[in-house]
């Protein structure tokens, strides 16, 4: 069961269901992982070998950023791999939000290895300076380590784009909505590794020219801010949705909309929504019936309302009703003195 929404909402929704909990959409999720995390992990030795043969600060930051981006990426299929578990009688809904648990732990890990690292490195540099080494192998590995986070991005870049393209909204909108977190965290750190490519490159062109390791220091430290906006966003996503996000106002609209638009309901005074994983969705609603509906009218009702809603919304997975109008504030009588 998922979330209807206008083409930007449900749609992501309805494809984070394909990507996050499908089998075909499972799969992509895990091969753009494990791609990333294959190409970081080679990427991160040779910037390590060209940091050291270079002195240069901002490789030796490159090199921590790419280590950063490994661990991230083993635990983003961490993610995805707790994430699917079948619910259980511990657990009945499910395992989906241990996705965003590991999802955030993976944004730290790129806070506090690969920004931090970054940060010092650039203020020991513009301190201390350093030993001038050649560039060279720097120049050269910078290169194809340009190629490979490339390849990396696109297959994320792809998966983004289709996902977009079905849903008719756009790559940013997908992005900005998705309750797919393991694909946007992809996208989002190979684009800032690319960046941080550029960066580390002009750090070494300008104090080859300059003779002055300043400018390597600044390009590390602009490094670690990179990487600071990017744990920041991402761990800002999954702390929302790990709480329990509800789906945009639109979103709920329609679904109330396609509950009081049945037979027998007169008002759907109240409607709450939680993301309980990727691409799934928990409904429950009051619903206000007629007076002359009886018990059984109410049951009907009720089964074609989850049936509705599954048919059109296919990330919902979960509808609870309750016949009765109340605004779904729990009401307690206090007690009065001497009860």
């Amino acid at each position: 069961m998922t979330q209807p929404a206008p083409a930007s909402e449900h749609a992501v929704l309805k494809e984070a269901t394909r990507e996050g909990g499908g089998e075909k959409g499972g799969g992509e999720s895990t091969g753009t992982v494990i791609v990333a995390g294959a190409a970081n992990l080679a990427i991160a030795v040779a910037k390590l070998v060209g940091g050291l043969i270079s002195h240069s600060s901002a490789m030796m930051s490159e090199a921590a950023h790419s280590f950063a981006d490994t661990i991230t990426e083993v635990l983003l299929f961490i993610a995805l791999k707790r994430g699917n578990r079948a619910p259980d009688a511990q657990h009945p809904f499910g395992y989906g939000r241990a996705t965003y648990f590991w999802a955030f732990l993976a944004a730290l890990c790129t806070f506090g290895v690969g920004a931090g690292f970054s940060i010092w490195q650039g203020v020991e540099t513009i301190r201390k300076g350093e030993e001038a080494g050649s560039p060279t192998v720097s120049y050269v590995i910078l290169a194809i380590s340009f190629v490979l986070e490339g390849s990396s991005l696109l297959k994320a870049v792809r998966q983004v784009r289709g996902a977009a393209r079905e849903r008719g909204i756009s790559p940013r909108q997908y992005l900005a909505t998705t309750t797919d977190t393991t694909v946007k965290a992809v996208t989002f750190e190979d684009s800032a590794a690319l960046v941080g490519l550029v960066l580390a490159a002009l750090g070494l062109f300008l104090e080859q020219v300059t003779g002055d390791p300043l400018w390597d220091g600044i390009c590390a430290i602009l490094i670690g801010v990179l990487l600071v906006l990017v744990a920041g966003s991402l761990a800002r996503a999954n702390v929302s949705l790990l709480i329990g996000q509800s789906v945009p106002g639109t979103t709920q609209q329609e679904l109330k909309a396609e509950l009081a638009g049945m037979e027998l309901v007169e008002d759907v005074p109240f409607l709450l929504t939680t993301v309980i994983g990727p691409g799934q969705l928990l409904v429950a609603a009051k619903v206000d019936f007629v007076d002359t509906a009886t018990v059984a009218d109410i049951e009907r009702a009720s089964d074609e309302a989850e049936r509705r809603l599954v048919a059109k919304h296919s990330g919902v997975k979960y509808v609870f009703l309750d016949p009765t109008p109340g605004d779904g504030r729990a009401q307690v009588r206090a007690p009065e003195a001497g009860e």
